[in-house]
């Protein structure tokens, strides 16, 4: 890859660097993920249908009288 002299470059083209440089990894990352469905599509006929998560699993809360701690018994006076 040849080297480029950012310093060297007006605002201008600095901004229409980056541009480009953006625009060309969208391309590559839709490429890519076009590659990895078209796989994914040819590995399922091998496994189990995947559920995609709907989000993260929920962590049960206990009951408030559950989550207490036992009080300890009071002597009585005699």
């Amino acid at each position: 890859m040849a080297k480029i002299d950012l310093d060297s470059l007006s605002i201008e083209e600095l901004a229409g660097l980056r541009d480009h440089a953006t625009d060309k990894l969208f391309e590559k990352v839709a490429a890519r993920r076009a590659e990895l469905e078209a796989e994914l599509e040819k590995l399922a006929q091998y496994g189990k249908p995947v559920k995609k998560a709907e989000g993260a699993p929920v962590a049960k809360v206990k009951k408030a009288d559950e989550a207490r701690e036992p009080k300890e018994p009071v002597a009585k006076a005699a």
